[in-house]
């Protein structure tokens, strides 16, 4: 496949705090790649060096093969909506659309006014004077209109109804089928979106923490229950992310390792079920965390000599 966006040992840092650590990936084209961490994990920071809006302390930023920043000839093919999109505070609905025209070569009027019309928005009221939700659906239209070779959205849906959110999902879907195009969404709304998404990275601590396919990653993790010493013996077995434990029975979020794993748990009594993608990024989340892995201060002086 051809690689639309690349990071290479990226590094960002400001004022002391280091945003992203030696990141390196690939974005694919043609792909809706999902763009997943907590708050503060490095995703914008990410989205801002793919877009020109920032230069790394180290490493390197290729996006359709050139660095992105202060470079026309790729920003003029980047459309990057963003969490609190600003305008100019004279602009209305039809002002922006009419600016974003002239700004993307395949912009697309037609499905503009549909997109208007879905969200139900007064062409003639200035932005400034819009509802949160409504401003997000200004920047939505403009995202999904531009239909720009690299299309980023990071958090698109802020006060967004869950019909509206909804809506934006299947016309995203639809035009992208139509349209294919690269796209990488960012959100915290991990289930909404899993069925959209095609590949999946995940950032945690400004680290690349998953970086692969969304439909293996579905294949990958399951969820079992059952008594305390069966689920830690296949715990061990595998990649175990999350326990839970009460009264002699445990429940696990497990990446599994082998083929055979669904099968493997049967048969030592536990029960199986599928893990969603929302609960496989937070378990792994949780136990990449700092504080997962460091014992507490009653363990650590159990461990401590005497």
């Amino acid at each position: 496949m051809t690689t639309a966006a690349a990071l290479e040992g990226v590094t960002m840092r400001f004022r002391g705090h280091t945003a992203l650590t030696d990141v390196s990936t690939e974005i694919q084209a043609d792909t809706i790649t999902g763009l997943l961490g907590r708050n503060g994990a490095g995703k914008t920071t990410l989205m801002q060096l793919l877009t020109g809006h920032r230069v790394p302390t180290s490493g390197r930023v290729r996006v359709l093969g050139q660095e992105p920043y202060e470079n026309d000839a790729v920003l003029s093919r980047l459309c990057f909506i963003k969490e609190g999109q600003r305008y100019p505070d004279h602009f209305r609905v039809c002002d922006a659309l009419r600016a974003a025209a002239t700004l993307y070569p395949d912009w697309d009027a037609d499905l503009a006014d549909d997109l208007v019309r879905d969200f139900d928005l007064p062409r003639k009221r200035q932005i400034k004077k819009l509802s949160r939700g409504m401003n997000s659906a200004v920047g939505i239209v403009l995202g999904l209109a531009s239909r720009a070779p690299v299309t980023l959205f990071d958090e698109p849906y802020l006060g967004l109804d869950a019909v509206a959110r909804q809506q934006f999902y299947d016309r995203l879907l639809a035009d992208y089928a139509e349209h294919p195009r690269t796209i990488v969404l960012s959100t915290h709304l991990i289930e909404e979106i899993s069925d959209l998404l095609e590949h999946v990275l995940l950032i945690d601590h400004g680290r690349v923490l998953l970086d692969a396919d969304a439909e293996a990653l579905r294949a990958s993790a399951l969820t079992v229950t059952g008594p305390a010493r069966q689920v830690a013996t296949f715990g061990s077995a595998h990649e175990l992310l999350t326990t839970e434990s009460l009264a002699g029975q445990s429940r696990a979020i497990v990446r599994t390792r082998t083929a055979t794993a669904s099968r493997d748990a049967t048969d030592l009594g536990l029960s199986v079920e599928r893990t969603s993608l929302q609960q496989l990024v937070v378990g792994m989340s949780l136990s990449a965390s700092p504080s997962a892995a460091a014992p507490t201060d009653h363990q650590a002086l159990q461990g401590a000599p005497r």
